[in-house]
């Protein structure tokens, strides 16, 4: 069954290297600020910082969280994250598998509530 609206919300994030994007993914799961966080290896990014132009082979972490978890979510990202100024974009869920979104919330609460 589709769920048109949820609060549910997927931020992307990218890492210097697998082993960091598996320090940041593991820590927030285990800290309910995500649900999930998905490893994609071997991103290339090419960006401007500090007057130049630079490429990176990177690990872009997909985030699965609720919209009420996204301040603390991106205060502890910015915590654990080796970079000056990591990225942190949210995107808003238009629709999804009401299991899989109640699945995300479930994880997002306490031991209590599983």
């Amino acid at each position: 069954m589709l769920e048109t609206t949820s609060s549910a919300r997927v931020v992307l994030t990218t890492a210097a290297s697998r082993d960091e994007a598996l320090r940041l993914g593991r820590t927030l799961v285990e800290e309910r600020l995500a649900a999930c966080a998905t490893l994609v290896p071997a991103a290339e990014s090419i960006y401007r910082w500090q007057g130049k132009i630079e490429t990176s082979a990177e690990t872009l972490l997909l985030l699965k969280t609720a919209s009420d978890r996204l301040s603390a979510l991106e205060a502890r990202l910015v915590e654990l994250h080796s970079y000056q100024t990591p990225e942190f974009l949210v995107l808003e869920i238009e629709a999804g598998s009401h299991p899989y979104l109640a699945w995300i919330h479930t994880c997002l609460r306490g031991p209590e509530m599983e």
